[in-house]
Protein backbone atom coordinates (compact mmCIF):
# COMPACT_ATOMS: atom_id res chain seq x y z
CA UNK A 1 0.00 0.00 0.00
CA UNK A 2 1.37 3.41 -1.31
CA UNK A 3 1.62 6.06 1.89
CA UNK A 4 -0.48 9.01 1.75
CA UNK A 5 0.96 12.18 -0.34
CA UNK A 6 1.50 13.69 2.73
CA UNK A 7 3.95 10.86 4.29
CA UNK A 8 5.53 10.53 0.83
CA UNK A 9 6.20 14.31 0.59
CA UNK A 10 7.77 13.93 4.11
CA UNK A 11 9.80 11.10 3.13
CA UNK A 12 11.57 12.98 0.01
CA UNK A 13 12.08 16.21 2.38
CA UNK A 14 13.82 13.92 5.56
CA UNK A 15 16.06 12.17 2.54
CA UNK A 16 17.36 15.62 1.19
CA UNK A 17 17.77 16.49 4.67
CA UNK A 18 20.25 13.71 5.61
CA UNK A 19 22.47 13.77 2.78
CA UNK A 20 22.89 17.61 3.67
CA UNK A 21 26.37 18.26 5.42
CA UNK A 22 25.18 19.04 8.78
CA UNK A 23 22.60 22.03 9.53
CA UNK A 24 22.27 25.00 11.38
CA UNK A 25 19.81 24.93 14.77
CA UNK A 26 17.46 27.35 12.90
CA UNK A 27 17.18 24.51 10.16
CA UNK A 28 16.81 21.88 12.50
CA UNK A 29 13.85 23.42 14.25
CA UNK A 30 12.27 23.74 11.04
CA UNK A 31 12.11 20.48 10.10
CA UNK A 32 11.32 19.11 13.73
CA UNK A 33 8.25 21.74 13.44
CA UNK A 34 7.13 20.23 10.55
CA UNK A 35 7.42 16.61 11.48
CA UNK A 36 5.63 17.65 14.45
CA UNK A 37 2.53 19.02 12.61
CA UNK A 38 2.57 15.77 10.65
CA UNK A 39 2.35 13.54 13.38
CA UNK A 40 0.00 15.77 15.09
CA UNK A 41 -2.09 15.58 12.37
CA UNK A 42 -1.79 12.14 11.72
CA UNK A 43 -1.20 10.41 14.85
CA UNK A 44 -4.22 10.13 16.98
CA UNK A 45 -3.18 9.26 20.43
CA UNK A 46 0.08 11.29 20.29
CA UNK A 47 -2.50 14.22 19.07
CA UNK A 48 -4.50 13.34 22.52
CA UNK A 49 -1.55 13.61 24.54
CA UNK A 50 -0.58 17.00 22.98
CA UNK A 51 -3.85 18.30 23.40
CA UNK A 52 -4.25 17.21 27.56
CA UNK A 53 -1.13 19.32 27.70
CA UNK A 54 -2.03 22.21 25.56
CA UNK A 55 0.29 22.00 22.84
CA UNK A 56 -0.22 22.56 19.47
CA UNK A 57 2.01 22.89 16.32
CA UNK A 58 1.28 26.66 16.42
CA UNK A 59 2.29 27.16 20.35
CA UNK A 60 5.75 24.97 19.72
CA UNK A 61 8.61 27.41 18.38
CA UNK A 62 11.34 24.66 18.42
CA UNK A 63 12.17 21.07 19.39
CA UNK A 64 12.61 21.34 22.56
CA UNK A 65 9.00 22.00 23.09
CA UNK A 66 7.97 19.07 21.32
CA UNK A 67 6.31 17.19 24.09
CA UNK A 68 8.01 14.02 24.95
CA UNK A 69 6.98 10.29 24.93
CA UNK A 70 7.59 7.88 27.27
CA UNK A 71 9.53 4.83 25.60
CA UNK A 72 7.12 2.43 26.92
CA UNK A 73 4.03 4.01 25.36
CA UNK A 74 5.21 1.88 22.13
CA UNK A 75 4.27 -1.06 23.55
CA UNK A 76 0.57 -0.24 25.08
CA UNK A 77 -0.59 2.48 21.99
CA UNK A 78 -0.26 2.26 17.87
CA UNK A 79 1.77 5.29 17.27
CA UNK A 80 1.62 5.11 13.66
CA UNK A 81 1.23 7.75 11.04
CA UNK A 82 -0.13 5.61 8.47
CA UNK A 83 -2.21 2.06 9.08
CA UNK A 84 0.12 -0.29 9.71
CA UNK A 85 -1.27 -2.70 7.28
CA UNK A 86 0.38 -0.47 4.69
CA UNK A 87 4.00 -0.67 6.43
CA UNK A 88 6.89 -2.13 4.77
CA UNK A 89 8.59 -3.11 8.57
CA UNK A 90 7.68 -3.15 12.11
CA UNK A 91 10.43 -3.54 14.42
CA UNK A 92 9.73 -4.69 17.61
CA UNK A 93 11.96 -4.84 21.14
CA UNK A 94 12.67 -7.82 22.79
CA UNK A 95 10.09 -7.81 25.89
CA UNK A 96 13.00 -7.82 28.68
CA UNK A 97 11.59 -5.48 30.76
CA UNK A 98 7.58 -5.92 31.14
CA UNK A 99 7.78 -9.44 30.00
CA UNK A 100 6.55 -10.21 26.37
CA UNK A 101 4.64 -6.75 25.93
CA UNK A 102 7.05 -5.47 23.03
CA UNK A 103 7.53 -2.12 21.90
CA UNK A 104 6.25 -1.53 18.00
CA UNK A 105 8.05 1.25 15.49
CA UNK A 106 6.13 0.70 12.65
CA UNK A 107 7.97 2.08 9.16
CA UNK A 108 5.99 2.78 5.63
CA UNK A 109 8.80 1.97 4.10
CA UNK A 110 12.96 1.30 5.10
CA UNK A 111 14.36 4.24 2.83
CA UNK A 112 15.08 6.76 5.78
CA UNK A 113 16.19 4.11 8.43
CA UNK A 114 18.34 2.83 5.81
CA UNK A 115 19.52 6.54 4.75
CA UNK A 116 19.47 7.84 8.53
CA UNK A 117 21.56 4.47 8.95
CA UNK A 118 24.29 4.65 6.31
CA UNK A 119 25.70 7.91 6.12
CA UNK A 120 26.26 7.81 9.77
CA UNK A 121 27.94 4.42 10.27
CA UNK A 122 30.17 5.53 7.25
CA UNK A 123 31.44 8.37 9.17
CA UNK A 124 31.02 7.27 12.55
CA UNK A 125 32.43 3.67 11.90
CA UNK A 126 34.48 2.86 8.61
CA UNK A 127 35.87 6.25 8.91
CA UNK A 128 36.85 6.18 5.17
CA UNK A 129 37.91 2.34 5.20
CA UNK A 130 35.72 1.94 2.66
CA UNK A 131 35.06 -1.98 2.54
CA UNK A 132 36.07 -4.20 5.32
CA UNK A 133 35.66 -8.22 6.09
CA UNK A 134 33.18 -8.34 8.89
CA UNK A 135 31.94 -10.96 11.73
CA UNK A 136 28.62 -10.25 12.76
CA UNK A 137 27.51 -11.46 16.58
CA UNK A 138 24.01 -11.32 16.21
CA UNK A 139 21.55 -13.48 13.80
CA UNK A 140 20.66 -12.40 10.43
CA UNK A 141 17.20 -11.00 9.22
CA UNK A 142 15.76 -13.73 8.15
CA UNK A 143 15.90 -15.10 11.44
CA UNK A 144 14.70 -11.93 13.03
CA UNK A 145 12.84 -9.95 10.91
CA UNK A 146 11.17 -7.81 13.70
CA UNK A 147 14.80 -7.26 15.05
CA UNK A 148 16.23 -3.37 14.05
CA UNK A 149 19.66 -4.93 15.14
CA UNK A 150 18.83 -7.83 12.87
CA UNK A 151 18.02 -4.86 10.02
CA UNK A 152 21.28 -2.71 11.28
CA UNK A 153 24.00 -5.38 10.77
CA UNK A 154 22.94 -7.18 8.18
CA UNK A 155 22.84 -3.65 6.20
CA UNK A 156 26.18 -2.86 7.40
CA UNK A 157 27.56 -5.80 5.88
CA UNK A 158 25.42 -5.46 2.63
CA UNK A 159 26.43 -1.84 2.21
CA UNK A 160 30.24 -2.06 3.73
CA UNK A 161 31.44 -5.48 4.26
CA UNK A 162 33.85 -7.42 2.01
CA UNK A 163 33.71 -10.92 0.36
CA UNK A 164 34.14 -13.15 3.10
CA UNK A 165 32.40 -11.43 5.78
CA UNK A 166 29.84 -13.82 7.42
CA UNK A 167 27.46 -14.04 10.42
CA UNK A 168 28.27 -16.17 13.26
CA UNK A 169 25.22 -16.36 15.37
CA UNK A 170 22.21 -18.78 14.60
CA UNK A 171 19.90 -21.35 15.44
CA UNK A 172 22.61 -23.61 16.73
CA UNK A 173 23.67 -19.92 18.64
CA UNK A 174 27.53 -18.78 18.37
CA UNK A 175 29.98 -20.44 15.77
CA UNK A 176 32.86 -20.42 17.96
CA UNK A 177 35.00 -22.40 15.66
CA UNK A 178 33.69 -20.41 12.39
CA UNK A 179 34.33 -16.95 13.90
CA UNK A 180 37.93 -18.32 15.24
CA UNK A 181 39.49 -19.63 12.16
CA UNK A 182 38.04 -15.77 10.60
CA UNK A 183 39.71 -13.95 13.21
CA UNK A 184 42.95 -16.87 12.68
CA UNK A 185 42.60 -15.81 8.36
CA UNK A 186 42.76 -12.05 9.54
CA UNK A 187 45.59 -12.00 11.41
CA UNK A 188 47.40 -14.49 8.81
CA UNK A 189 46.81 -12.19 5.87
CA UNK A 190 47.31 -8.49 7.36
CA UNK A 191 44.08 -7.54 6.51
CA UNK A 192 41.92 -5.43 8.54
CA UNK A 193 38.55 -6.93 10.27
CA UNK A 194 36.08 -6.26 11.97
CA UNK A 195 33.90 -7.73 13.98
CA UNK A 196 30.09 -6.16 15.49
CA UNK A 197 27.21 -7.33 17.45
CA UNK A 198 25.72 -7.94 20.66
CA UNK A 199 27.42 -6.92 24.06
CA UNK A 200 26.74 -10.03 25.70
CA UNK A 201 27.70 -11.94 22.27
CA UNK A 202 31.33 -10.87 22.95
CA UNK A 203 31.05 -11.59 25.98
CA UNK A 204 30.66 -15.45 25.29
CA UNK A 205 33.11 -15.22 22.80
CA UNK A 206 35.47 -13.63 24.99
CA UNK A 207 34.88 -16.40 27.54
CA UNK A 208 35.21 -19.31 25.10
CA UNK A 209 38.32 -18.12 23.46
CA UNK A 210 40.12 -18.04 27.24
CA UNK A 211 38.68 -21.21 28.09
CA UNK A 212 40.45 -22.44 24.55
CA UNK A 213 44.01 -20.56 25.26
CA UNK A 214 42.91 -18.29 22.59
CA UNK A 215 44.22 -15.09 22.08
CA UNK A 216 44.28 -12.56 18.82
CA UNK A 217 45.75 -9.49 17.04
CA UNK A 218 43.93 -8.54 14.84
CA UNK A 219 46.15 -6.23 12.05
CA UNK A 220 45.67 -2.85 11.98
CA UNK A 221 43.10 -1.07 11.04
CA UNK A 222 41.00 -3.33 12.28
CA UNK A 223 37.90 -2.22 14.53
CA UNK A 224 35.42 -3.97 17.02
CA UNK A 225 31.17 -2.27 17.65
CA UNK A 226 29.58 -3.33 20.45
CA UNK A 227 25.77 -2.37 21.27
CA UNK A 228 22.92 -3.50 23.27
CA UNK A 229 24.19 -4.49 26.73
CA UNK A 230 23.88 -7.49 28.38
CA UNK A 231 20.12 -8.29 28.57
CA UNK A 232 20.37 -10.61 30.95
CA UNK A 233 22.16 -12.70 28.19
CA UNK A 234 25.64 -13.49 29.87
CA UNK A 235 27.48 -12.14 32.78
CA UNK A 236 27.72 -8.55 33.24
CA UNK A 237 30.92 -6.26 32.90
CA UNK A 238 31.62 -2.86 34.07
CA UNK A 239 32.78 -0.89 30.84
CA UNK A 240 36.41 -0.64 32.08
CA UNK A 241 36.87 -4.43 32.48
CA UNK A 242 34.97 -5.18 29.04
CA UNK A 243 36.27 -2.88 26.66
CA UNK A 244 40.14 -4.11 28.77
CA UNK A 245 39.11 -7.34 27.71
CA UNK A 246 38.01 -6.93 24.67
CA UNK A 247 41.51 -4.74 23.76
CA UNK A 248 43.23 -8.21 25.04
CA UNK A 249 41.43 -10.90 23.27
CA UNK A 250 41.29 -9.52 19.77
CA UNK A 251 44.39 -7.22 19.66
CA UNK A 252 42.15 -4.01 19.05
CA UNK A 253 42.76 -0.82 20.93
CA UNK A 254 40.39 0.47 23.02
CA UNK A 255 40.28 3.27 20.71
CA UNK A 256 39.09 1.54 17.65
CA UNK A 257 36.47 -0.54 20.11
CA UNK A 258 33.49 1.66 19.48
CA UNK A 259 29.73 1.97 20.98
CA UNK A 260 26.87 2.29 19.32
CA UNK A 261 24.01 3.33 21.14
CA UNK A 262 20.32 2.93 19.66
CA UNK A 263 16.76 1.63 20.37
CA UNK A 264 14.15 0.43 18.71
CA UNK A 265 11.62 2.86 19.15
CA UNK A 266 14.39 5.34 17.25
CA UNK A 267 15.39 5.47 13.66
CA UNK A 268 18.94 6.65 14.38
CA UNK A 269 22.18 5.25 16.07
CA UNK A 270 24.66 7.70 18.57
CA UNK A 271 28.10 6.53 18.13
CA UNK A 272 31.05 6.73 20.76
CA UNK A 273 34.84 7.90 19.38
CA UNK A 274 36.12 4.43 20.75
CA UNK A 275 36.28 3.68 24.63
CA UNK A 276 39.92 4.59 25.42
CA UNK A 277 37.99 6.73 28.41
CA UNK A 278 34.92 5.62 29.93
CA UNK A 279 31.91 6.69 29.74
CA UNK A 280 32.41 7.87 26.77
CA UNK A 281 31.36 10.74 24.79
CA UNK A 282 28.03 9.60 22.51
CA UNK A 283 26.90 11.53 20.00
CA UNK A 284 24.52 11.29 16.54
CA UNK A 285 24.24 12.59 13.57
CA UNK A 286 22.57 16.63 12.74
CA UNK A 287 19.01 15.14 12.35
CA UNK A 288 19.33 14.09 15.84
CA UNK A 289 19.16 16.42 18.98
CA UNK A 290 19.17 15.10 22.52
CA UNK A 291 18.72 16.67 26.24
CA UNK A 292 18.74 15.94 29.67
CA UNK A 293 15.38 16.01 31.82
CA UNK A 294 14.16 15.36 34.99
CA UNK A 295 11.62 12.96 34.42
CA UNK A 296 9.11 14.66 37.03
CA UNK A 297 8.66 17.76 35.36
CA UNK A 298 9.86 17.23 31.84
CA UNK A 299 12.39 20.67 32.49
CA UNK A 300 16.01 20.07 31.35
CA UNK A 301 18.41 19.88 34.63
CA UNK A 302 21.17 22.18 34.77
CA UNK A 303 24.36 21.80 33.23
CA UNK A 304 26.68 18.86 34.49
CA UNK A 305 23.80 17.40 36.23
CA UNK A 306 22.16 13.79 35.96
CA UNK A 307 19.15 13.40 34.24
CA UNK A 308 16.93 11.60 32.08
CA UNK A 309 17.87 11.62 28.31
CA UNK A 310 15.40 12.97 25.59
CA UNK A 311 15.98 12.27 22.20
CA UNK A 312 14.57 13.75 19.25
CA UNK A 313 15.00 12.38 16.45
CA UNK A 314 13.67 13.89 12.49
CA UNK A 315 13.99 10.08 10.67
CA UNK A 316 11.13 8.68 13.20
CA UNK A 317 8.72 10.63 11.14
CA UNK A 318 6.15 7.88 11.60
CA UNK A 319 5.71 7.62 15.04
CA UNK A 320 6.80 10.32 17.29
CA UNK A 321 10.46 12.19 16.96
CA UNK A 322 10.59 13.38 20.33
CA UNK A 323 10.59 9.92 23.34
CA UNK A 324 11.64 9.94 26.86
CA UNK A 325 14.02 7.03 27.49
CA UNK A 326 14.77 5.39 30.60
CA UNK A 327 18.31 5.72 30.38
CA UNK A 328 20.55 8.44 32.40
CA UNK A 329 23.19 10.67 31.10
CA UNK A 330 24.78 13.86 31.32
CA UNK A 331 24.81 16.19 28.70
CA UNK A 332 28.60 17.14 27.54
CA UNK A 333 29.36 19.83 25.20
CA UNK A 334 29.63 17.26 22.12
CA UNK A 335 27.14 14.95 23.15
CA UNK A 336 26.42 13.02 26.17
CA UNK A 337 27.23 10.50 28.97
CA UNK A 338 25.27 7.22 28.61
CA UNK A 339 25.55 5.93 32.22
CA UNK A 340 23.02 3.53 32.86
CA UNK A 341 18.99 2.82 33.30
CA UNK A 342 17.20 5.20 35.48
CA UNK A 343 17.30 3.77 39.19
CA UNK A 344 15.15 4.71 42.65
CA UNK A 345 13.35 8.85 41.90
CA UNK A 346 14.31 8.57 38.41
CA UNK A 347 13.00 5.46 37.63
CA UNK A 348 9.59 6.48 39.63
CA UNK A 349 9.60 9.63 37.35
CA UNK A 350 9.91 7.75 34.59
CA UNK A 351 6.69 5.82 35.09
CA UNK A 352 4.70 8.81 36.62
CA UNK A 353 5.29 10.37 32.81
CA UNK A 354 4.07 6.88 31.52
CA UNK A 355 1.52 6.62 33.10
CA UNK A 356 0.35 10.60 32.63
CA UNK A 357 0.91 9.60 28.51
CA UNK A 358 -1.12 6.60 28.83
CA UNK A 359 -4.08 8.44 30.64
CA UNK A 360 -4.37 11.42 28.30
CA UNK A 361 -3.54 9.21 24.71
CA UNK A 362 -5.86 5.94 25.15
Amino acid sequence: MAASPATSQMIADLLAFIAQDGCSDADFDTMALRVFAHQHACNEPFRRFCQARGVTPRKVKGWREIPAVPIDGFKDLTLSCEPTAGCERVFMTSGTTRGELKGRNWHPDLSVWNASFRGNFERRFMQGAGRIRMGILFPDEAAMPNSSLAHYLQYALQEFGAAGSAHFVGAQGLDTSGVTEALAQAQRSGEPYALLGASYSFVHLMDELKAAGREFRLPAGSRILDTGGYKKQSRQLDFEEFYDSLAQAFGVPRERCINMYGMTELSSQFYDDGNAVVPSVKSGPHWIRSRVVDPLTGREVASGERGILVHCDLANYNSVTTILTEDVGVATANGFLLLGRAQGAQAKGCSLAVEEFLKAAA
